[in-house]
């Protein structure tokens, strides 16, 4: 089957959904279909297979770059091409771009179907109004009306999401798929030396994740004032974004009033180094408000490593969690500091706890949900047929 993404940039660095697409084409050629890719293009990336010119966001590009985000500029010329190669076109984004090509895959009658990958909060918690009802509302009617009730079939990463969208009556078909995690790469002969240096009688947390308002790494750092355990604890927080200064400023403060003796360490590391931290850590903690899916939760954890997740209506990571000691309300920096203290305060039982998340991972394979996708893609296709 001939399978157009459809994607505003496949290949900006530093971007969840831009590496989740790359992924998810890799083993679907793989698996031999026939994919191709309508994107706007990153100077020293691969092409994409239909290229589109990127786009200035005035006022907001900057902050959308440091998001590790960009937007392409509609080609009609180029869209239709795409389009009339493909039997399916699957959309990633509901942004203009994907709002153009349904049109113009309507028109063509070719079968469309899409992923949801991120909420209106995504998007507006960055300018502090994540929490406005009316704006990500109607964002969200919009995104409806546009994109996602036009399509047949919409990947769910999660059943939180589904629930989010049946809630709003979206007439596509939702199926729930993993966006999946690929196979980990044996590093047991490549020796990668661990980027923070753990000193002894010390407990090293870490939390990895975008330095954006949604991420929350900033409830971490005000849970270090509840911890019993703070003098003796170190912070790894492993990402980059708009939000580093807030953190920064945070963290100095932490240690300027004795609570924390040691630095906050600010990372943004490759996946052996980060590897190499987890096998370091004694928990993971995962603060994000907004969350699809949260893989990167999932990868640290499986390697063995207990975690403390947010829990919240529009996050689905603590999905993840293997008991309640494990979650915390999301925003809740006391709640937070209990479950850490908790974990803290007995190493065997931590250490036992560790041991039932090795290899948890292989739940999410993405073979599983490559075989998921090409299925909703031929059912999308026999139901085109079918209405033909």
């Amino acid at each position: 089957m001939k399978i157009l993404f459809v994607v505003n940039n496949a290949y900006v660095s530093g971007n969840g959904l831009s590496a989740s697409c790359q992924r998810t084409v890799r083993y679907l050629r793989e698996a031999g279909e026939d994919v191709r890719i309508l994107s706007g293009a990153c100077e020293g990336a691969e092409k994409p297979d239909y290229v589109l010119e990127g786009m200035t966001v005035p006022v907001f590009d900057g902050l959308i770059r440091k998001q590790g985000y960009s937007f392409a500029k509609k080609d009609d010329e180029v869209i239709e091409e795409a389009v009339r190669w493909a039997d399916l076109v699957h959309l990633e984004e509901p942004f203009d771009l994907q709002i153009r090509t349904c049109t113009i895959a309507k028109r063509e009658h070719k079968p469309v179907t899409a992923t949801y990958h991120l909420h209106p909060e995504n998007l507006f918690s960055s300018i502090h109004l994540g929490h406005s009802l009316y704006l990500n509302g109607s964002t969200m009617l919009v995104w409806l009306e546009t994109v996602f009730n036009r399509c047949l079939y919409v990947q769910c990463p999660t059943e939180n999401v589904r629930e989010r969208l049946e809630k709003w009556h979206c007439r596509a078909e939702l199926r729930v798929i993993s966006n999946g995690m690929p196979p980990r790469e044996r590093l047991e002969d490549v020796f990668v030396p661990c980027p923070v240096q753990k000193e002894e009688g010390t407990y090293l947390l870490v939390s990895t994740g975008r330095y954006s308002v949604e991420k929350d790494q900033i409830t971490l750092l005000h849970a270090m004032r509840h911890s019993h355990y703070a003098d003796r604890i170190q912070l790894v927080l492993a990402g980059r974004g708009p939000h580093e200064a807030a953190l920064r400023r945070e963290a100095e403060a932490l240690v300027s009033e004795g609570i924390l003796k040691r630095l906050p360490e600010f990372l943004f590391c490759s996946m052996p180094e980060l590897e190499a931290i987890y096998r370091e850590a004694d928990l993971y903690i995962h603060c994000a408000t907004v969350e699809v899916e949260g893989l990167s939760c999932m990868e640290a954890i499986e390697t063995g490593l207990v975690p403390v997740i947010a829990e919240g209506h529009l996050t689905a990571t603590a999905q993840f969690a293997l008991s309640e000691e494990s979650r915390y309300p999301q925003r809740n920096a006391q709640a937070l500091a209990e479950r850490i203290d908790y974990w803290l305060s007995d190493d065997m039982r931590r250490q036992q706890e560790a041991r039932r998340y090795v290899g948890m991972g292989q739940e999410y394979d993405i073979s599983r949900s490559i075989e998921q996708l090409r299925k909703m893609f031929r059912d999308a296709a026999d139901r085109a047929l079918h209405d033909a």
